[in-house]
């Protein structure tokens, strides 16, 4: 599997990656470490205690390092919490709506590993 086939298995924008990262090498050696990101953990943590500054500071992060890797729908799911949670904004969805919005970002966030898992295997 090439880099370029990973990213059309895991919805990912991979001419986005190279606008960020420039290097295709640079992409590989960011994608390969994702899964050991330690800021999913918080989140997945945090969606127990819907605490709201530990939401927004982990989806905050989440939606960086997603848009810097062209993950863009990772990205977009994380960007919504993080809206929801951004310190002054009122807010919009109810804790049922968040919670359905943080499902379907580890339901993503999942399908990403086990692509990227099958990458680094082949």
């Amino acid at each position: 599997m090439t880099l370029q086939e990973l990213y059309t298995s895991i919805g990912g924008d991979f001419e986005q990656a190279t606008r960020v990262l420039r290097v295709e090498k640079l992409i590989d050696k960011h994608i390969r470490k994702f899964a050991d990101n330690p800021i999913f953990e918080r989140l997945f943590a945090a969606t127990e205690s819907m605490d709201p500054t530990e939401l927004f500071e982990s989806t905050h992060a989440i939606k960086g390092v997603c848009s810097n890797l062209g993950l863009t729908k990772l990205a977009a799911l994380a960007s919504d919490v993080t809206e929801e949670y951004r310190p002054g904004n009122a807010r919009k969805l109810s804790d049922e709506e968040v919670k359905a919005k943080l499902a379907a970002l580890k339901e993503g966030y999942e399908k990403t590993i086990e692509g990227i898992k099958a990458y680094t295997e082949a």
